[in-house]
């Protein structure tokens, strides 16, 4: 039997006693309160920071979810504008994209004249985007030869509603650009495959699989597993896991991509421990389970690389916090310090409620070592290199990508290139069409705000 406080039942019988011109409409108003209630009350026992909940005098539990959620959770629930525990409306697959695009990652940037221009992150294969020829680099000038700008990225870009016209330059083999223009076909539906490159890198006498991992996905673990597959019948020297574009994901599918990367010797140790609030009781713990690897190559390696940016959250810091103990020196972590979020979220439902999906924050996530507090600063990279959405960013993986390039130096040298030199960066790449300056900045980065995920499902 659902509980509510006096002073809601109060405010119930009021507003039905002046609201219905003397008919009892008191079953509506519960109906309004009673999933918000719930939420409260399930955060008041199983919140990581139910410390930090208001009291329940005062608040609306009129509003709807979403809203009410944002107006209780903890500070330390959120970060840079990104709210960790949060309501899902429908039940949706990650794998799919939620609306009908192009199906591809673009960035917004302006130069210091204020012109802008959307420099092309990624595209999926078997998408608009890919059919029209759209590729990463390519600099998107306008669009049906209007200017783009913040207000009309979303429709032009994002969340297209029908065809358009790109006005593209791209790089050539000279080191200039040309101009192309564009007719995209209609958006779509688009599947966001969580693997979405591999390649083999050879730098003289070694060879790497690289693997471009973009999330954490459950209903992909096969496709992860047939990745490593192919990857290890090559038998590389190293492995260079790419995350800089992963926003996590779920802790299940941590746990597994951490076992296939694990030392053998380790199977049975702790892989991560989940810790609740002090009401809950002990804390969980995930150990590297060689039933894990049914169907999958294990991995060896003399070198994990593992490239990161501050996009890199969650699950994927989850991995990397996991494997760090074990893998010591043999990890090397290129690129940015990662986001920095080191909490996992649960699945609340309720079949009063069934449109409902009350993701709450319950546990942080710590590795064999205890360790958890990468909040404040993330995980520090082993050599600091940042991705400039404003340069040309050259091809995945290439020697020309720029997160790539103090991998390809490391398996050549056996160190990292000076800190602090400019060596990574070649002058071709600085500028596009005399378009930058160096005073040129990113607008808005669609990955920045892809939601931070380590859901806890299935451990």
């Amino acid at each position: 039997m659902q509980k509510y406080p006096i002073y809601i039942i109060s405010l119930i019988i009021s507003a039905a006693t002046f609201l219905s011109c003397g008919q009892d409409r008191s079953g509506e108003y519960y109906a309004l309160i009673e999933a918000k209630y719930w939420m409260y009350e399930t955060m008041q026992q199983d919140y990581l920071f139910y410390e930090d909940l208001p009291a329940e005098d005062g608040l609306n539990f009129f509003q709807k979810p979403e809203t009410f959620l944002q107006s209780v959770i903890s500070s330390k629930d959120q970060k840079n504008g990104v709210q960790f525990s949060h309501v899902d409306s429908i039940k949706a697959s990650r794998v799919t994209s939620e609306y009908p695009s192009y199906g591809f990652q673009g960035a917004l940037v302006r130069n210091a004249n204020g012109d802008n221009v959307v420099q092309v992150l990624y595209t999926y294969e078997n998408s608009p985007a890919s059919e029209a020829g759209i590729k990463r680099g390519d600099w998107i000038v306008t669009v049906n030869n209007y200017a783009i700008n913040s207000t009309n990225y979303t429709n032009f870009i994002e969340q297209p509603t029908q065809a358009l016209t790109y006005k593209i330059a791209r790089k050539n083999e000279n080191g200039t650009h040309d101009t192309l223009i564009v007719d995209m076909p209609s958006p779509r539906y688009v599947e966001e495959p969580s693997v979405l490159l591999t390649k083999t890198v050879t730098v003289g006498n070694r060879k790497a699989f690289y693997i471009m991992y973009n999330s954490f996905e459950e209903e992909e673990t096969d496709l992860l597993k047939e990745a490593f597959n192919q990857g290890m019948a090559q038998s590389p020297t190293d492995i260079i896991l790419d995350l800089r574009y992963n926003p996590g994901g779920y802790v299940s599918t941590a746990l597994l991509l951490s076992t296939i990367l694990a030392p053998q010797e380790v199977m049975g140790q702790t892989c991560f421990t989940m810790i609740p609030n002090d009401k809950k009781g002990e804390s969980q713990t995930a150990i590297f389970d060689s039933g894990l690897l049914t169907g999958v190559t294990k991995a060896n390696f003399d070198y994990l690389y593992i490239i990161t940016s501050s996009s890199t959250a969650s699950a994927a810091e989850l991995t990397i916090n996991s494997l760090r103990p074990y893998l010591g020196d043999k990890l090397l972590q290129v690129g940015d310090a990662t986001f920095g979020k080191n909490v996992a979220q649960s699945l609340y439902t309720n079949e009063a409620y069934p449109l409902i999906e009350f993701w709450l924050t319950t546990h942080y996530l710590a590795n064999s070592e205890g360790f958890y507090d990468y909040y404040t600063n993330g995980l520090e990279p082993d050599y600091q290199q940042a991705e400039d959405m404003t340069l040309d960013l050259g091809e995945l993986g290439s020697e020309q990508d720029i997160l790539m390039q103090p991998i390809i130096y490391h398996m050549a040298n056996g160190t990292f290139p000076s800190t602090g030199t400019d060596e990574t960066t070649s002058e071709e790449s600085r500028s596009y069409l005399g378009f930058f300056n160096g005073q040129a900045k990113v607008l808005y980065n669609p990955i920045s705000h892809k939601s931070k995920e380590a859901k806890i499902s299935g451990l």
